[in-house]
């Protein structure tokens, strides 16, 4: 059977980068003397960074301030994170099965790597700086057939790729939210992952020796 690549988001999917964001918004608030609601910003991660900071700043002001916030990154938001349960069985069960596993984030690539190496977490490759329906351009020069997400912007990503579309209620979206945006698979968290790629395969199995009956 042909190996398969999936896709995987970062924040509220594979890490939980809630308490490392909130710890780099408190000391970007402190070093800018904007007051910013870092509880809010972590309760709505998934889009760039640069959607976030237009709440906070002029329009003017964003490129400057997203540089500034991502200098400050390393220092407060790499250690307090943490990975999701299921996220490194979930990879590993995609390598048992002869595919690749590859993060497409809309964090830059050099924090989500540093995020990954953080955490033991090695995927085939990491590529960054993708949202929504923009993710679907690596999904589909790594030849990813599924891709799994927390957003309905990685709902709209998967479509967008023509993948398949496998949504965790981990992150800001709901399950109801979720399946409006046409999420195919709604899995609680990622350690539900193995037994859903284990079945899947299977029906692929299936379909490929001409025995599927669904």
């Amino acid at each position: 059977m042909t190996s398969l690549t999936v896709g995987f988001d970062l924040d509220m999917t594979l890490i939980d980068s809630r308490p490392g964001i909130k710890a780099a918004y408190q000391a970007f608030s402190a070093e800018t003397g904007v007051a910013i609601d870092a509880d809010l910003a972590v309760s709505r991660l998934g889009p760039p960074l640069h959607h976030e900071l237009a709440h906070w700043f002029p329009e003017e002001e964003i490129a400057e301030r997203v540089l500034q916030y991502r200098a400050l990154y390393p220092t407060y938001a790499i250690t307090p994170t943490l990975a999701m349960p299921g996220a490194r069985d979930a990879i590993q069960a995609v390598r048992e099965a002869g595919g690749r596993a590859v993060v497409v984030t809309a964090k830059n690539g050099p924090h989500a790597e540093l995020h990954l190496s953080h955490l033991g977490i090695d995927p085939d490759a990491v590529i960054g700086g993708l949202w929504a329906e923009g993710k679907a351009e690596a999904l589909r020069e790594h030849g990813a057939g599924v891709y799994v997400g927390d957003h309905t912007g990685d709902v709209r990503g998967a479509a967008a790729a023509g993948a398949l579309s496998v949504a965790v209620t981990t992150g800001p979206c709901d399950a109801e939210e979720l399946r409006a945006a046409g999420a195919d698979v709604l899995l609680p968290d990622l350690t539900g992952f193995r037994t859903w790629w284990e079945g899947y395969q299977a029906e692929r199995r299936d379909v490929l020796q001409g025995g599927y009956r669904g």
